[in-house]
């Protein structure tokens, strides 16, 4: 990253599957509060829609808007699920502090540019001792449009205080490096899971 350019100022770091491997939990997550609420999805269909917001993933697996009251219930059933039953069972990826604490050792700014909720996105950040080394995080709260649209990476730019060709995005989903490329940010994508 540091040898990228010289003009760099800032690295937008994604959280889920970046940072921290979570991504089959949300995915488990979100299937069965759909089972609860008797819809049937494809767990498959599930699994690679992670990493879009909720506002997209609901209505690509099921059909439904997220702004029903079916939709509603089942979004707010998806994050007590989350929280209460995977959160405490996940582990973030091997030195994802090590890789933020080198960002912020350089020089740079790092900010978490996530599409989780907010209270998600600061369980995940402690989960993986990032807390503190952020200079700021974005999550679903500071965007109209969940990713791929690019709100979220606009924000973090923002907080980042960075034009986009001052920053560079590392993210794990097509829909962080769709994000970012369509907010002008180049990209490092980590596979992971």
């Amino acid at each position: 990253i540091l040898a990228m350019s010289e003009s760099l100022k800032a690295v937008l770091f994604d959280v889920d599957g970046t940072l921290v491997d979570s991504n089959d939990a949300h995915a488990a997550a979100w299937v069965k509060a759909f089972t609860e609420h008797g819809v049937t999805v494809d767990p498959a269909h599930v699994r690679r829609c992670i990493g879009m917001g909720g506002d997209k993933l609901m209505p690509e697996v099921s059909g439904l808007s997220e702004d029903s009251l079916q939709g509603v219930a089942i979004a707010e059933r998806r994050g007590e699920i989350f929280m209460t039953e995977f959160v405490p069972t996940l582990r973030p990826f091997k030195d994802a502090d090590d890789l933020v604490a080198a960002v912020k050792a350089s020089g740079l700014t790092a900010v978490a540019a996530s599409s989780a909720k907010e209270d998600e996105l600061k369980a995940l950040l402690e989960l993986s001792d990032t807390t503190s080394l952020m200079d700021d995080t974005t999550s679903s709260d500071d965007a109209e449009e969940s990713k791929p649209a690019p709100d979220i990476i606009d924000a973090a730019l923002r907080r980042a205080n960075a034009s986009p060709g001052e920053a560079i995005m590392i993210g794990d989903t097509p829909y962080d490096i769709e994000a970012a490329r369509r907010a002008g940010v180049k990209t490092i994508a980590f596979r992971s899971g």
